[in-house]
């Protein structure tokens, strides 16, 4: 099993990759765990605008994406929306290579206005992709963590439920690669 988590921040230290590494530490008995922050990456996918001028480093960035089983992925709040690192990230994934991939959606931000971010911009991103959304996002603000670590008991127990939640979706039969065609007629 391929678990990957993605911090979106482009800042070093982070909240976000703190609660992304929270969510993945309730998943890491599950298999192989890797996480990606873009404060490391991003350089190396912004210097191509397609996946073919990709260079090796961000190549195999985006193939670990790509072959995850799960995914984990948090962004702070940037104008409401989620960070344009991530944003360039999903821009190179082919659109075909998470069709039924669960994903754990994660944000955080200063205020709870910005706490529908993760259901207004993240799950439809992942809705293009055909992945599996985990029904749980896990929403913190910087009020729930002391220098950057989680402390806040109410997010934990989101975590706690993000994870029992991916772990069920982990257990459901996978989705075929190609949507059955459908075939209408047509009669004059």
């Amino acid at each position: 099993m391929k678990i990957v988590g993605i911090s979106g921040s482009v800042r070093r230290p982070s909240r976000t990759t703190a609660l992304v590494q929270n969510i993945l530490d309730g998943l890491g008995d599950l298999g192989a765990v890797r996480l990606l922050e873009l404060v490391d990456e991003a350089p190396h996918l912004f210097s191509a605008l397609t996946a073919e001028a990709l260079s090796d480093r961000a190549a195999n960035v985006v193939q670990l994406v790509e072959n995850a089983d799960l995914l984990v992925v948090g962004s702070p709040v940037y104008r409401a929306s989620y960070t344009g690192a991530l944003k360039h990230l999903f821009d190179l994934v082919d659109y075909r290579a998470l069709r039924g991939t669960p994903v754990v959606l994660a944000a955080t931000g200063g205020t709870s206005l910005h706490g529908l971010m993760t259901e207004h911009q993240l799950r439809p991103l992942f809705g293009f992709f055909g992945a599996r959304t985990i029904p749980t996002a896990v929403y913190a603000l910087d009020v729930d963590f002391d220098d950057y670590e989680l402390t806040s008991q109410t997010v934990r127990e989101r975590i706690d439920r993000a994870v029992i939640e991916a772990r069920q979706q982990l257990t459901l039969p996978a989705l075929t690669s190609r949507p059955v065609p459908i075939r209408l007629s047509v009669s004059a």
